[in-house]
């Protein structure tokens, strides 16, 4: 029986199939005359009026190649993590998903597990990413069940200017290192600006907490962090440390000022709005992040950044792209990711979309994107940190060229950026998962509140903390830490 047909029996068989790692190398995915396998791949991001074209032409080029083709789905930033906690729950027959909270589900078995995988049909991309992000995807078991996105090493929390307004005023950026000095630079804008936002937050707001070295242990949703850089991290509810106090009641003070959205409590996190005039917002990023932003901004910005280049398994599994556990298809979708990483036409098709409709090449080869407006129904952009393989991708020229030597500098900063201490700690808390979602309640009623500056800190503050003890957040910070302990003492032994 070959391989393919015992994997479509074992989808039946639920208690099998999540419980081992597929073993044996499957034949090529069909010959070259034979009917094409489509598998169907879903990922994050508005669906593009354009988004059917460039799957067809996507497919063209995939049959050629491979013998594939997909359906490719994008399900827009505010819906996916709802559908794919759907689709997982229940068993949704599809093949590849950007793989949101990667180490959750991976936990959960939901993935396909690509140890043996990357030896065969993967081995191609796996010697092309770079090994420090198969390290961070690396579970606690020892296996593998995601493809990191081959890009920078880490992001570091950065904020955005204006280079108009920076111009104008005279402003030394990099004087700006901590929330509070902001204030004399919002003050200015909000009396000499009035055209401009002096700050713009959203629900989700940023880790303002890496200025000072924390990272989190798992996700925002459990405030529980360390610092990357010391030898024996230590674990703290960062709502209980001085930092993030003094954070919080500064930007209390600004809101009441009003340099900051009235709705920022409630204005989902997007990405950056066209033409939208904002004097100061952060985000994260890496090298060359001014061109990308000032794309999207529609002005250019100027960055500086804030937080260390430091490595941590967050950063790593920022972008990944995992196999479902029910597919029929595994060695047809490592192919297909196998090709996506290492192949410069698709993986350019998957960006840009299609030379000559989305963009055309200027005499350097650089991408000269075409206006939206001007696209109307052809209109597609891909989500490059959810896609693959960066070093292959073009660059962009026209407006917002980048440097010719991208890939080259990202390079550069990768050899620079330093590995936490924490970097491959994947903490299994799968006995206290009522504890973990009674947290992640509570922090869904008071995070967003808190950390906008839309509530009074002496009231709420405490309440949340109150509420955190209440759902066991102490019980799984002490397991947190004893598993911590362990990891440090085997990692170095």
């Amino acid at each position: 029986m070959n391989r393919k047909r015992v994997m479509s029996i074992m989808c039946g068989v639920l208690v099998v199939f999540f419980s081992s790692c597929t073993t044996t190398q499957e034949e090529s995915s069909s010959s070259p005359t034979s009917q094409p396998t489509n598998l169907v791949y879903y990922t994050i991001g508005e669906p593009d009026p354009g988004l059917k074209k460039v799957n067809q032409a996507i497919n063209e080029v995939l049959k050629q190649k491979v013998n594939l083709t997909i359906t490719y789905e994008k399900v827009g930033w505010q819906d996916y993590e709802r559908r794919l906690n759907a689709m997982i729950s229940s068993g949704f027959p599809v093949d590849i998903l950007f793989a949101q909270n990667y180490a959750s589900f991976a936990s959960r078995k939901a993935w396909l597990c690509l140890d043996d995988y990357l030896q065969n049909e993967g081995k191609q991309m796996y010697e092309t990413i770079n090994p420090i992000l198969w390290q961070g995807v690396r579970m606690s078991d020892g296996s593998i069940y995601g493809v990191p996105t081959n890009k920078e090493l880490t992001v570091q929390l950065q904020w955005m200017y204006p280079k108009e307004l920076v111009e104008k005023y005279q402003i030394d950026i990099t004087q700006y290192q901590t929330v509070q000095s902001l204030e004399p630079l919002l003050q200015m804008i909000s009396q000499n600006e009035p055209d401009y936002l002096p700050m713009e937050l959203d629900k989700d707001s940023h880790n303002f907490f890496s200025i000072d070295g924390y990272e989190y242990l798992l996700d925002k949703k459990l405030p529980l962090m360390a610092k990357s850089l010391e030898n024996h991290p230590q674990i703290v509810n960062i709502f209980e440390t001085k930092e993030c106090q003094d954070i919080l009641y500064t930007l209390r003070e600004y809101y009441q000022k009003g340099y900051i959205n009235e709705d920022a409590a409630v204005k989902e996190s997007v990405n950056l709005t066209y033409g939208k005039k904002v004097f100061w917002k952060a985000s994260e990023g890496g090298p060359l992040t001014e061109s990308s932003w000032s794309k999207d901004r529609g002005y250019s910005v100027v960055t500086q950044a804030l937080s260390k280049p430091v490595v941590t398994t967050e950063s790593t599994q920022g972008g990944v792209m995992a196999i479902s556990a029910y597919t029929q298809y595994p060695s047809e979708s490592v192919i297909f990711l196998n090709l996506l990483n290492t192949d410069p036409e698709v993986r350019n098709l998957f960006n840009y979309g299609i030379e000559g409709v989305q963009y055309t090449l200027d005499e350097n080869g650089q991408v000269l994107l075409k206006d939206a407006q001007e696209l109307g129904t052809n209109s597609y952009a891909g989500v490059p940190y959810t896609q693959g393989n960066w070093f292959i991708l073009k660059t962009l020229g026209g407006k917002y060229t980048e440097p010719l030597d991208k890939w080259k500098q990202y390079q550069i900063y990768n050899e620079k950026a330093i590995c936490s201490s924490l970097l491959g700690f994947i903490p299994d808390l799968s006995g206290l998962s009522r504890q973990v979602a009674n947290v992640g309640q509570v922090w869904d009623k008071y995070y967003s509140c808190l950390m906008t500056g839309s509530v009074d800190v002496d009231t709420q503050l405490p309440k949340f903390l109150k509420e955190l003890q209440l759902s066991g957040i102490d019980a799984i910070k002490e397991e947190l830490q004893s598993q911590l302990d362990r990891w440090i003492l085997e990692k170095n032994q």
